[in-house]
């Protein structure tokens, strides 16, 4: 019975030596040789779709939001024992009010009455959020969109997904002016618009001791944009 005991003792501390690694994982690796250039690996073996295109209230724009085919592999039970079920997914993106959320590897924009299309971006990103200021339009005619995405591999570990930094970016409606604005390798907390004052309110958080990850013992960083001029340029503020 002690023996047993201790077993299940080991058990229960390799568990949570086990759940300890994991949280601890590093969201960023540092390569001194290379640790502001992007390393990503795309998967050559993905199919990519669109779903059908998007159009936001008082544009003239039709947005076509890109993703990789999902796929999802279920068990089923039958008399003659389990198997796996390929299920495929078409929708790869979601449309609220003003707003596409997915995991998107781009958007397509065109024109309406035209059929050029444009991509967004020509770098690999994986595009969670994108939102459409309607009420900075009305108010300073300014056509904007922004964009929470992952934009390097910032991990090191292949790919771009949710383990990844997140970054803000900013462009018109047209897809056209795509900018990055908060800072690499600082991870993206929240952002909020205050119409009233024309402006886009956004924090991150730098890692400041280097340990790749993000902790109270960081530095956190507070700025905002003033959308209503054409430069997009960045202020901080202190409200601590």
């Amino acid at each position: 019975m002690k023996n047993i005991k201790i077993a299940l003792l080991l058990v229960f501390v390799l568990i949570l030596a086990s759940c300890k690694e994991e949280v601890e994982k590093p969201k960023v690796i540092y390569d001194n040789s290379n640790k502001d250039k992007p390393f990503t690996k795309m998967d050559s073996t993905q199919v990519a779709i669109a779903d059908l295109p998007i159009q936001m209230e008082g544009t003239d724009y039709l947005i076509h939001p890109v993703a990789d085919l999902r796929v999802y592999e279920r068990g089923t039970k039958s008399r003659y024992g389990s198997s796996s079920v390929i299920d495929l997914s078409f929708t790869i993106s979601n449309y609220g009010e003003n707003e596409i959320t997915g995991y998107l590897q781009n958007l397509k924009f065109q024109k309406i009455n035209s059929d050029s299309i444009r991509a967004l971006s020509d770098k690999p990103v994986l595009i969670q959020t994108a939102t459409y200021l309607s009420g900075i339009a009305e108010r300073t005619k300014n056509k904007i969109m922004v964009y929470t995405l992952f934009d390097l591999d910032s991990n090191r570990d292949g790919k771009l997904d949710s383990s990844d930094i997140k970054s803000l970016y900013l462009s018109e409606i047209s897809g056209k002016k795509f900018t990055k604005i908060s800072v690499n390798f600082q991870e993206l907390i929240d952002w909020n618009l205050i119409e009233s004052q024309n402006r886009l309110y956004f924090r991150t958080v730098e890692d400041t001791n280097k340990n790749g990850q993000f902790d109270k013992n960081d530095v956190v960083h507070y700025n905002y944009i003033d959308l209503s001029r054409n430069d997009w340029e960045v202020k901080s503020y202190d409200p601590i």
